[in-house]
């Protein structure tokens, strides 16, 4: 045979089955230009002056891990429906004497064109928008823009090394399917599985009750901790649910229909339904991919947008004041005494230095630990702690004791405590005892539950609830579990200054508090500044990143949602083409074609995003608190953010169905007059 006689075979291939090709080596192009551009902002030299590059860095290398395992995972997939409308081609050149070898052969040019093509066309693409995309980032994460533009070809050589490994499985996996199979059963492989399919009515109620035993952890989740710790068991047991609903579920849907004589014998449904239920196993796991691609999507954008769009609301949430100093001692004592008591004045003395006064100040001390909540006795040794689970960080929290001296301070108020009792807040535990003993320390008596307070901002108190105890000796009250508790002072205030002027002041406060630490004229164990605006960025930096990285991999999941839907459809299209050859011989219109293509199309289509929808709506609880973690604590604001890309998506899918439902109509239209 000539040299070119296999490559010019595997390019006629290609290009006769292009209707199927295109779609996937557009999908390469777009997987291959996204892992690139994922990767040159990780490296990019203009992100280097940006604030927070360390954790935008982090964040965009999160995302070309991400890319690069869905990109093999989805490619996989996708190739299958390539390798199994091929199987047929394949199997009539082996008939006719064509080997096995010849034929790997053809598979392996075919696989070294895609390849070529694929990086070729996206590394271009990439290079062409990588700038564009650097733009967006650093306008995101409110950096300053640079119009420098440069290639990286480390980039370029990690983009080339993933996908030749991936174009590699690919190819030995389509070569295990030939290897393996028979001439016979190549050409009657897209009429495999076409068996009558059984209802499994266990398998419909078990996932079912998965799915159930996801929702249920997402509802019975009570801080942003357990949270964390619940969603990754939350979505796998969503996913399996998902899974064995639809492909269970679908069968067992087509059979009630089918039992539904009113609806079943009609022209339009009769020929839909039937269709349906011979291939719903592999039907369902089809839309089973494309509501948990869709879920995905509505999950990432809305979290992430919401971040992005409530970043003032997070920094005022993290920041309540313009300056907030933290002091640590080794006890109580230390930050009682008289030295200590001058703080708030020098500070004053380095404000007045900008013109400033401190406004609205808040000035307190306490005495801190973590403990979990049974009743009223908190446990603070964790050996005693059984069945250590996602369920026992619902009643883990932060227990904070408070002078009783520094409340009314603060508050402007004149209780009065004995020794043994307290006052209780809580921000978001709902703490109703009466009394509160600790292992190893002192019972107090409850004597009111406050609903005001004020709170120095922590990061604990984003990841666990709070117990504030205002009482009138800490010491006392800390008796026996002193060895675990932690001692701060916190001095916070405003300063009305702008924005240039609050970070010059902090970095002057934090300057002097340095010097304070060196030469031990003060007796605290380490001091904190931050001030609201010199951490701005650093949030914007956070906040930027994950929703850049949210539409990046919103954009790669539904790319490979509308595929995975595109595929399903036209592979379906060419199985029932001869269903419909059938009912077109014995009178059947394109009139009725169009409906009962509608009928069938529109009874499974929509169930996918009707599926996502009631996935986002149970995931509120468990990703609402989740966001607490990252200072968010404007539910409302999420709620509407994920209303919005729900209808957003809906309106898009729509579309997506009306373009291939077109083509899945094409194709089994073929032959009417």
């Amino acid at each position: 045979m000539k040299a070119g006689f296999y490559p010019k075979l595997a390019f006629d291939g290609i290009r006769k089955n292009k209707q199927m090709y295109l779609p996937y080596i557009m999908t390469c192009v777009v997987m291959v230009m996204m892992y690139y551009i994922m990767s040159f902002l990780q490296y990019s030299e203009s992100l280097s002056n940006t604030k927070g590059v360390a954790t935008i860095r982090e964040i965009l290398g999160l995302g070309t891990w991400v890319i690069a395992i869905f990109s093999c995972i989805f490619l996989f997939y996708t190739n299958s429906f390539l390798i199994r409308k091929r199987k047929k081609e394949f199997g009539l050149y082996n008939i006719l004497g064509m080997g096995k070898r010849n034929i790997s052969v053809i598979l392996f040019w075919e696989a070294l064109i895609i390849f070529l093509i694929s990086v070729a066309l996206g590394l271009l693409i990439g290079i062409a928008l990588s700038k564009m995309a650097e733009l967006a980032l650093i306008l995101v994460m409110h950096g300053e823009v640079t119009y420098t533009v440069s290639v990286s070809i480390s980039s370029v050589i990690m983009s080339v090394a993933l996908f030749g490994a991936i174009f590699v499985l690919l190819f030995l996996n389509a070569l295990r399917q030939i290897k393996f199979s028979s001439s016979i059963s190549l050409l009657r492989s897209e009429n495999v599985g076409e068996k009558p399919p059984k209802a499994n009515w266990f398998f419909g109620i078990l996932g079912i009750l998965i799915l159930a035993g996801g929702y249920a952890i997402s509802l019975s989740i009570k801080n942003p901790l357990a949270a964390l710790f619940g969603f990754f068991v939350a979505v796998i047991l969503v996913i399996i649910g998902t899974y064995i609903t639809m492909i269970s579920g679908s069968v067992l849907f087509c059979k009630i229909l089918q039992k539904n004589k009113r609806y079943y014998y009609k022209l339009n449904h009769f020929v839909s339904v039937s269709s349906m239920a011979y291939r719903m196993k592999r039907n369902g796991a089809g839309l089973a991919s494309i509501c948990f691609l869709a879920t995905m999507v509505l999950v990432i954008i809305s979290s992430t947008a919401s971040l992005y769009i409530g970043g003032e609301d997070a920094i005022r949430n993290r920041y309540p004041r313009e300056i907030t100093v933290t002091f640590g001692y080794v006890n109580f004592s230390e930050g009682s005494d008289a030295d200590m008591k001058n703080i708030p004045s020098e500070v004053s003395e380095i404000a007045e230095e900008f013109n400033s006064v401190p406004s609205n100040v808040i000035d307190y001390r306490d005495a801190s630990f973590a403990g979990q909540i049974q009743g009223n006795f908190i446990e603070t040794d964790y050996t005693n702690v059984d069945d250590y689970d996602i369920y026992t960080y619902s009643n883990v929290a932060t227990f904070n004791f408070i002078p009783l001296e520094d409340y009314n301070s603060n508050m402007g108020t004149n209780y009065e405590l004995n020794n043994g009792e307290a006052l209780l807040y809580s921000n978001n535990y709902d703490y109703n005892e009466d009394s509160i003993s600790f292992r190893n320390g002192n019972k107090l008596m409850i004597k009111s539950h406050l609903d005001k307070f004020f709170t120095a901002q922590d990061d604990i108190e984003y990841i666990l609830p709070v117990i504030y105890l205002i009482v009138p000796d800490v010491s006392f009250a800390v008796q026996g579990i002193d060895d675990m508790v932690i001692y701060s002072r916190y001095y916070q205030f405003d300063t009305g200054l702008e924005a240039e002027q609050q970070t010059d002041l902090r970095d002057k406060i934090d300057s002097v508090l340095t010097s304070y630490e060196s030469h031990e004229a003060h007796n605290f164990s380490y001091a904190r500044i931050e001030g609201r605006e010199a951490n701005r960025d650093s949030f914007y930096s956070l906040y930027g990143g994950l929703f850049y990285l949210g539409i990046v991999l919103s954009l790669v999941f539904l790319i490979a949602a509308v595929l995975i839907i595109y595929y399903k459809q036209i592979s379906e299209g060419y199985e029932d083409q001869s269903r419909f050859e059938i009912m077109q011989k014995v009178g059947m219109t394109k009139r009725e074609i169009r409906k009962s293509i509608n009928s069938q199309l529109l009874t499974v289509f929509f169930l996918p995003l009707i599926l996502a929808g009631v996935h986002l709506a149970f995931a509120f609880p468990l990703i609402s608190k989740m966001l607490m973690m990252f200072g968010l604590f404007n539910s409302m604001l999420y709620i509407i953010t994920a209303i919005v890309c729900l209808i957003i998506f809906a309106f898009f899918y729509a579309v997506v169905y009306k373009i291939t439902s077109n083509a899945y109509y094409r194709i089994v239209s073929v032959g009417v007059k």
